[in-house]
C-alpha cells in the first residue's frame, strides 16, 4: 500500500525488493523456474517481470467512450431532423429545403459528424494504448496462454479482413491471463460473456455503418436520401450500443487485472519479510 492508500499497481509502483536483492531476470527455455508467465514468451523484449498498472488509462478511455456516445446522439438527432425535411421534400416537391431551414439542418448535421469522428479517433488512440498495455501485462501474469504477441495488440486493428479476427484472439488472450487464480494457485475460468458482448457489438456496429455510408453516397433522389439517413442514424444507434459495451469491457479486464497484479503482490510478501533473506 502506498501513503494515498492505493495498492502498487493501482498507484503505478512496485514492491521493494528485499535489502540487497536485485530483480531475477526471466526464466526462459524448460529450465527451472520456467513455465506460464515466468518467461518472454511471445511477448519478446520490454516485457517486464512486473505489470503496469492499466487504471488511469481505462479510467480516460472510459470518459472519452462517453463523448464517443453523446456525440452518437448529437448526429442521431440532426440526422433525424434532416431526414424528416428529406421525407417532406419526397411527399411534397414544391418544397424548398435547399434554403433555411434546410441549409441549418444539413451545416448542423456536417458539425455532428466532425464531432463524431474526432470523437472516435481520440478514444481509438487511447484505447490501442490502454489494450496494448493489458496485453504486455498478460504476458507477465500468463505468457502461455497467450495466442498472438504484443505488437498485434496494435497492429491487429489496421490489418484489412484480419481486424475483424486478430483483436479479438488477442483479447480472449488478454481475459484469459487476467483472471485471478484460486487461493492454492489452481486455474479459474471466467466466462467470456462481456468479452464476446463487447466484440459482437463492434462487429455488428462496424459492418452496419459501412452498409450505411455506401446506401448514403448512392442515394440521389429525396425518398432515397431520406431511406439512407434512416439507415445512417441505426448505425449510429449501434455504434452507441457498441461503446456502451466496450466501456463495460474496459472494466472487466481492468478489474481482473488489479485483482491479479494483487495477489501476485501478495504473494511476494512472506519473501520479503524472511529476516536475513538474501537473493539467490
Amino acid at each position: 500500500m502506498t501513503d494515498e492508500g492505493l495498492c502498487t499497481f493501482c498507484s503505478g509502483t512496485r514492491p521493494p525488493l528485499p535489502d540487497g536483492a536485485t530483480a531475477p531476470a526471466p526464466a526462459t527455455g524448460l529450465g527451472p523456474g520456467a513455465g506460464p508467465g515466468s518467461g518472454p514468451g511471445s511477448g519478446g523484449w520490454g516485457v517486464g517481470t512486473w505489470p503496469r498498472s492499466p487504471v488511469g488509462l481505462s479510467r480516460a478511455v472510459i470518459a472519452l467512450l462517453g463523448c464517443v456516445i453523446a456525440s452518437d446522439l448529437f448526429v442521431i438527432g440532426a440526422g433525424l431532423h434532416l431526414r424528416g425535411l428529406w421525407e417532406g421534400l419526397a411527399a411534397d416537391e414544391s418544397l424548398n429545403i435547399y434554403i433555411d431551414p434546410g441549409l441549418r439542418a444539413q451545416e448542423l448535421y456536417d458539425l455532428a459528424g466532425n464531432v463524431q469522428t474526432a470523437a472516435f479517433l481520440a478514444t481509438g488512440v487511447l484505447f490501442i494504448i490502454w489494450f496494448h498495455r493489458t496485453r504486455r501485462n498478460a504476458e507477465v501474469f500468463e505468457s502461455g496462454v497467450q495466442r498472438m504477441g504484443p505488437g498485434w495488440a496494435v497492429g491487429g486493428w489496421f490489418v484489412p479482413v484480419a481486424n475483424l479476427w486478430f483483436p479479438y484472439r488477442v483479447a480472449s488472450g488478454i481475459w484469459e491471463a487476467s483472471v485471478r487464480l484460486h487461493p492454492d494457485g489452481g486455474w479459474r475460468t471466467v466466462p467470456k460473456t462481456v468479452l464476446n458482448l463487447w466484440w459482437g457489438g463492434w462487429i455488428v456496429s462496424v459492418l452496419a455503418s459501412r452498409i450505411a455510408v455506401s446506401q448514403w453516397n448512392r442515394a440521389r433522389e429525396p425518398e432515397q436520401i431520406s431511406d439512407a439517413a434512416a439507415l445512417v442514424a441505426a448505425a449510429d444507434a449501434l455504434d452507441l450500443v457498441a461503446a456502451a459495451l466496450a466501456i463495460v469491457f474496459v472494466r472487466a479486464v481492468t478489474r481482473m487485472q488489479v485483482e491479479r497484479a494483487g495477489s501476485r503482490e501478495a504473494a511476494t510478501v512472506p519473501e520479503r519479510a524472511v529476516p536475513g533473506s538474501t537473493a539467490p
